[in-house]
């Protein structure tokens, strides 16, 4: 349920009193914005995906089998860490940003969302075989 306008001047106003009396504990309190973590996460990840590559070309090149598969082994863990930091990005997109005033915007939710089908996957599959079985006249 959104704010009144009353109701959200009086919280601007009672962040402004917070800022002006603690900014130390206020600044703590207002988070930060989920894209500049995803940008060093993703800066962390191609470093690592790049150190992973010179291991393992490395150990290929060296004909040492540990340092090529500890290159391998890097390259994949900075390719998880990258998914897992996008998908990271994605869910506070979807939960809504905290920008540098401190105020959270939320996305726009869409006009009308399809509702979701809760039957199982057999179930689903089952109904589909029969109304094939049915547009065929058998």
């Amino acid at each position: 349920m959104p704010l009144s306008e009353h109701e959200q001047r009086l919280l601007e106003q009672m962040e402004r009193a917070l800022y002006a009396e603690d900014p130390k504990f206020a600044s703590s309190l207002r988070g930060r914005d989920p894209r500049s973590n995803f940008r060093r996460r993703i800066v962390l990840a191609v470093i690592g995906m790049i150190v992973g590559v010179v291991l393992l070309m490395t150990g290929l090149v060296a004909k040492i089998i540990p340092v090529s598969v500890l290159g391998f082994l890097m390259m994949l863990a900075a390719a998880f860490f990258a998914v897992t930091s996008y998908r990271g990005l994605n869910s506070a997109a979807r939960l809504g940003v905290v920008d540098g005033g401190g105020a959270v915007r939320r996305p726009q939710q869409p006009a009308a969302r399809r509702p979701r089908d809760h039957r199982g996957l057999m179930e689903r599959l089952e109904e589909r075989w029969n109304r094939r079985r049915d547009e065929n006249g058998r």
